[in-house]
């Protein structure tokens, strides 16, 4: 009786110790740092901004491996905006809202971008743009981390006019980010003393440019000045190359590493340039460590260019925020990132107090047949942001912006 007293006993300590090991000693499993990702997965933008998805994502694999951020995972919610700003704008309130994601990292179109913002702004919330952009533009909650009109549209059209002639034909797709930024290149041509032969609008993703062909035709410019977006440049290359117009030369401000592949050597001429802060062709380790991380998470045949760049660049900001924050809650996070700066693969990063947006420099690359781009002139030092140039008041850009594209999509 005695022994099977002392059984019982011992049996329930041990279960006791047993239990109180486990519970002191069990994995914790913290709930995970949602972020937002939105961007065309479908649609006539969904070519370029699939692999803003893909930068996204290797950052976020790079932060978890290295811990996660405040002892929790990095979660991506991905949202397809379709092409379509009204479906961006349903998406951006569905991820804040419901999916309760702590910052968002969306939209490659101007017009995209106007149409979440409002949406952003109504929650307080936080928002990473990673593109170029006709500028005229700031928030307290979206950090613009590709180039303002100081950093691209200016230098490569000075450097255009100064290089190719003052004979401009001006060419894009017809929404804010090709007409606003059209405003400030009329500017800079008429201060360059050069003229505008003709300015022409086609529809986002159209595939016929034959007016436009039979136009340049007849006018033969110095240079044409391409903000055509999205897939649509593959028919404007292909057809000025079959109507034997490709010596022409093109310099655009929405074609990068994956449009160059997708044109194709034969119709991107030699002569055609692009500006951007980012070329995956640049020098220094920082950019090969990247390029190498990115092929290998995705393939050697696939390309980096200056918005995927400037995506995951984005995330490596946010996430410094967030472990300075010490939370990673919108307010307090956005209040760090007026902070930061990173070595990036296009060198340092630092986030522009006064703007929100980065210090940048600035490329201009010309085609290489291999679908890379071989560099012809860059701005040596990184470039402080002016999203309204300063040629006019900020109060003057405001005005004129409402008047020629208050309503414009």
């Amino acid at each position: 009786m005695v022994n099977r007293r002392h059984f019982v006993v011992l049996f329930i300590f041990t279960l006791a110790a047993a239990l109180v090991g486990y519970l002191l000693l069990r994995p914790t499993f913290n709930p995970p740092i949602r972020i937002g990702v939105l961007h065309s997965l479908s649609g006539t933008m969904a070519g370029n901004e699939h692999p803003l998805v893909d930068a996204v994502r290797l950052a976020v694999e790079e932060i978890n491996a290295a811990g996660g951020l405040l002892g929790r995972p990095v979660e991506m919610v991905v949202a397809d905006g379709r092409s379509d700003d009204g479906i961006f704008a349903a998406e951006a309130e569905r991820l804040i809202a419901s999916e309760k994601v702590s910052a968002l990292f969306a939209c490659w179109t101007s017009a995209c971008r106007k149409a979440v913002k409002p949406v952003v702004e109504k929650h307080r919330h936080l928002m990473f743009y990673p593109l170029q952009y006709e500028g005229l533009e700031q928030s307290p909650v979206i950090y613009y981390t590709g180039s303002a009109p100081n950093q691209q549209i200016i230098p490569g059209t000075r450097w255009a006019l100064d290089t190719l002639g003052k004979r401009a034909y001006l060419l894009g797709s017809d929404y804010l980010f090709p007409r606003a930024a059209n405003f400030i290149i009329r500017d800079l041509v008429k201060a360059n003393h050069g003229t505008v032969l003709a300015e022409r609008y086609r529809p986002l993703g159209t595939a016929d440019f034959s007016a436009a062909i039979a136009e340049i035709r007849v006018l033969k410019p110095d240079v044409v000045l391409n903000t055509v977006n999205g897939d649509s440049n593959t028919h404007l290359f292909r057809a000025l190359h079959a109507a034997d117009l490709g010596t022409i030369p093109v310099v655009s401000f929405s074609v990068a590493e994956e449009g160059l592949r997708a044109i194709g050597p034969a119709a991107f001429h030699p002569n055609h340039y692009a500006v951007w802060s980012y070329f995956q062709s640049l020098p220094g380790e920082g950019n090969r460590r990247f390029v190498a991380a990115y092929q290998q998470r995705y393939g050697a045949n696939r390309v980096t260019n200056d918005p995927v760049e400037a995506a995951y660049v984005g995330v490596r900001l946010w996430a410094q925020a967030v472990r300075d924050a010490g939370t990673d809650a919108p307010n307090p996070v956005n209040r760090a990132l007026l902070q930061q700066s990173m070595a990036a693969p296009s060198g340092i990063a630092a986030v522009d107090r006064g703007t929100r947006h980065l210090w940048k420099p600035v490329h201009i690359g010309k085609a290489r047949a291999d679908g890379q781009f071989e560099l012809v002139w860059d701005s040596d030092i990184s470039i402080r942001p002016d999203p309204f140039p300063d040629y006019r008041s900020q109060r003057e850009w405001q005005r004129l912006a409402a008047e020629q594209f208050g309503a414009m999509p």
